[in-house]
């Protein structure tokens, strides 16, 4: 799947690095969504940034290979 990040000599595992990418990508689609007023079509705004998260997460583990060597 993901190998290990090594960082001055600490392993970071794989999915963890995506995981934090995710987590940056989906807060910055939520200020976008909530910049454009959108959120006020959603009933519950937690689930949807969980929802964001989920799927920005799933989308970069199935682009993955596309990336690689």
């Amino acid at each position: 799947m993901f190998s290990d990040f090594s960082i001055d000599g600490v392993l970071i595992p794989g999915l963890l690095a995506v995981a934090v990418a995710a987590l940056a990508l989906s807060v910055l689609a939520s200020r976008l969504l909530a910049s454009l007023g959108l959120y006020r079509l959603f009933a519950w705004q937690p689930l949807v940034g969980l929802s964001l998260f989920v799927i920005l997460a799933e989308l970069m583990i199935r682009l993955a290979p596309l990336f690689e060597k």
